[in-house]
């Protein structure tokens, strides 16, 4: 203790700072310390006056802070006296912002004007538009939306795991009538329904969620989140079991009629009642030391009795770091879904179908994967890739799977961390490191063995984040993917080389 005190000037400050640039709360830094060793685990008030000066820690409580950072422990002491200050905030990466100048050009009535033509000669419709409004607004706040929070933690009382019971029981006290239709009434566009509400309080839902157990709970907190945001008034739209491509072509074949407001409204209530149900089911606080526990493992999800959806989208939510992306991509190459809480480039849009994707991303590398059987049990794939996005190189990291959705239909979930920022805050030469992979990659023509010394940095992150699937990746190459499917950097070898 007495070398600790004449040795540990800059101690707290380092601690403070370390913290920090891992987006943790000193409440997070406790709990994981409890989740290590719980008798040499730090209190919340005992934290805050280490990193105040007021408090030395002992040799084992120090030990523990660096174990949970990766670092070693004369780290934080004086014969390493720079202390790194939180790097500045990021930009959101993907495409730049498009100013909107001159601006009597971008005034209100003349893009009320410029939309619906804009949307006809596209043939994207409405509810397209509304759902491309509502992504970015997602992504500008990362995801984070306290007041949808607050209210599913109202009625959940931030209980993990939510049982069937429990849910049955908030939808009887919320006045919710309960009825169950057969699979083969109540079809939209070929498209069979899951569940669908009738205001003021009855909710339908297909018997054969029964046996859906995982599927059933979403579908309840679903429409919970509609009777108590929106006080059951029906304006919300009907579940269906799957996405449908045609039905899809055919609307934007057709030409679109415009946004009218009504295609904001239903779009925009979707989206706050399926934040509501992940809300509800996975609460803030207890899944993200769920998650840390689990180390973000997806199978964790049979633990919850929840979608491996649900798990990935709270992922990208409740993490304190903020660099995550999820897909959700169905055959032969459509995106249903899209988080870009770290501005990772679309490999194709989600208003048009693509033929030609990069080959070399997780989902396109799963889509051509063999059919699943009844019962997939195809484990999900960790995939290191460089990109060069225009202005640096940057480093993701994704795990993804291939399954099946309500209606049997195949569609690939991708969630996915850039490693940059989190190289960064551990106070690493993040673009060197990615440059030595992205130098690797070329000489192995688009693949080849991340180097030691990155790996090492990787496998730091990786127990600093609590997130398994990066170190796996460490296991297989790196390779280059492109940011678009139309702009392949790659030379002609790369792309031969694309792995099946």
């Amino acid at each position: 203790m007495p070398g600790l005190l004449r040795q540990g000037h800059f101690l707290g400050t380092k601690l403070r700072s370390l913290r920090k640039r891992n987006g943790l709360t000193l409440e997070e830094l406790s709990a994981r310390c409890v989740q290590r060793e719980a008798a040499a685990a730090p209190s919340v008030s005992y934290l805050s006056m280490i990193e105040t000066g007021k408090r030395t820690p002992s040799p084992e409580t120090l030990a523990l802070l660096a174990a949970v950072f990766s670092k070693e422990e004369r780290w934080f002491l004086d014969d390493h006296a720079a202390v790194e200050l939180a790097p500045a905030r990021r930009e959101r990466g993907g495409l730049e912002a498009m100013p909107l100048e001159p601006a009597f050009l971008f005034s209100h009535q003349l893009l009320q004007n410029a939309l619906p033509e804009l949307l006809s000669q596209t043939g994207t419709t409405g509810r397209q538009f509304a759902q491309l409004l509502i992504r970015v607004w997602q992504e500008t706040h990362h995801n984070d939306f306290p007041d949808i929070e607050r209210a599913a933690e109202s009625v959940g009382l931030r209980e993990l795991p939510l049982s069937l019971e429990r849910l049955h029981a908030i939808c009887k006290r919320l006045g919710l009538q309960l009825r169950w239709f057969d699979p083969g009434r109540g079809a939209s566009q070929g498209r069979p329904l899951r569940a669908r509400f009738e205001a003021p309080d009855t909710l339908l839902i297909n018997r054969r969620l029964r046996s859906q157990e995982e599927r059933l709970r979403y579908e309840l907190a679903y429409f919970i989140g509609h009777r108590l945001l929106h006080n059951g008034d029906g304006l919300v739209s009907p579940r269906e079991a799957t996405w449908n491509l045609d039905a899809e072509s055919a609307a934007g074949a057709a030409g679109a009629r415009g946004m009218g407001t009504q295609d904001v409204l239903y779009a925009w209530r979707d989206f706050e009642c399926s934040f509501f149900a992940g809300a509800l089911l996975c609460p803030r606080a207890p899944f993200r030391r769920f998650l840390v526990r689990e180390a973000h493992r997806l199978a964790s999800c049979l633990k919850l009795g929840v979608t491996s959806a649900v798990v990935m989208r709270r992922m990208t939510a409740v993490s304190p770091y903020r660099y995550w992306h999820y897909f959700d991509a169905y055959p032969p190459g459509f995106l249903r879904a899209v988080y870009r809480g770290n501005g990772i480039p679309l490999p194709w849009g989600n208003m048009s179908l693509v033929s030609d994707p990069c080959p070399r991303w997780a989902v396109f590398r799963l889509l051509r994967a063999a059919p699943l059987p009844r019962h997939p049990t195809h484990r999900p794939i960790s995939q290191i890739s460089v990109m060069h996005d225009g202005k640096r190189a940057r480093l993701y990291c994704c795990h993804s799977v291939l399954t099946r959705d309500a209606a049997r239909a195949l569609h690939v979930q991708s969630v996915g961390v850039d490693l940059l920022p989190a190289l960064e805050a551990q106070g690493y030469d993040g673009d060197g490191i990615v440059a030595s992979v992205a130098e690797a990659c070329r000489r192995g023509g688009g693949d080849a063995a991340i180097p030691t010394s990155a790996a090492a940095a990787l496998r730091s992150v990786a127990q600093v984040l609590s997130i398994h699937w990066i170190a796996d990746a460490l296991e297989s190459p790196a390779g280059v993917i492109c940011p678009r499917s139309g702009a392949c950097p790659r030379t002609p070898r790369a792309c031969g080389t694309a792995r099946a």
